[in-house]
């Protein structure tokens, strides 16, 4: 689900994409572009790549010191530090005094290049959202990456099954069946998530991920209603809205019936049986 804050502009599929660590093939410049003397021919395959390599990283720092140049032209201040990032997760960011821009951008139009300048001298959220839409507009290729496949359990083709049905009636009930028929999933890793809605990208299909636990502990009631929040987000995704929890999540959440939050506590099927029979 993307995620965005008044510091920071990205995309984010879990917890450990977040934070200002540096990345493996990102460039910096502060100012001063520094260049690799000419090498001597390579001697071995191993030279060879070693040669690339520093050819790679010259380049980069090209880009780099260029697009620092032009994004202070265009009124950048404040900033000591460009980082060009190759990341899936965060877009552009600005901590500190270190502004990182994701190096799809390098080559972007200028109306894009500005956005991303107001963005890191934007005085106020509402002036930050309007750089972020901007930014965002700007479509940048990202390399694919594989999803994790957990082994499937037995049970499991049934449940996918069972699942696959309740989105395509759930999907005419309630959205007049324009949601797309996406993959459903199940995981044994979510320790705390019921579920989680995927928008995927351009190499990656959308996919809707269910606690393989949430359904065994609290039953398929709780299910469809995991199910159905799941597919509010599906619903922003598909309609070009933002995917979040804010106030069209919540209006939809109301007209379809289920609990207008990010979170909301349920109840173990062992505790329903024991209400159920003190009834």
């Amino acid at each position: 689900m993307p995620f965005f804050d008044d510091l920071q502009l990205g995309f984010f599929s879990d917890a450990s994409a977040t934070g200002p660590a540096p990345l493996a093939g990102a460039s910096s410049v502060t100012g001063t572009l520094t260049t690799e003397g000419a090498a001597a021919a390579p001697t071995s395959q191993h030279e060879a790549d070693d040669q690339r390599q520093v050819r790679g990283r010259t380049a980069l720092r090209a880009r780099t010191a260029v697009l620092f140049s032009r994004l202070q032209d265009m009124g950048l201040r404040g900033v000591d530090q460009l980082v060009l990032m190759r990341t899936r997760t965060v877009m552009v960011s600005f901590i500190g005094r270190t502004l990182r821009v994701h190096e799809g951008y390098a080559e972007a139009p200028e109306s894009v290049l500005r956005a991303i300048v107001a963005f890191a001298v934007a005085r106020n959220k509402p002036e930050r959202l309007a750089a972020r839409e901007v930014i965002l507009a700007h479509d940048v290729d990202r390399a694919p990456v594989a999803r994790r496949q957990e082994p499937a359990r037995p049970g499991d083709a049934a449940l996918i099954t069972q699942l696959t049905e309740a989105h395509r009636q759930l999907n005419a009930q309630w959205f007049e069946g324009a949601l797309t028929s996406i993959p459903l999933r199940l995981s044994g890793k979510m320790a705390t998530r019921l579920g989680h809605y995927d928008p995927g990208s351009r190499h990656l299909a959308s996919e809707i991920v269910m606690s393989r636990s949430h359904i065994a502990r609290h039953g398929w009631r709780e299910a469809m209603h995991t199910l159905l929040h799941e597919m509010v987000h599906q619903w922003q995704h598909e309609t070009g809205r933002p995917v979040d929890h804010g106030p069209e999540f919540r209006n939809k959440a109301r007209e379809v019936g289920i609990t207008p939050a990010a979170r909301r506590d349920v109840t173990p099927l062992e505790r329903q049986r024991q209400r159920l029979a003190g009834a």
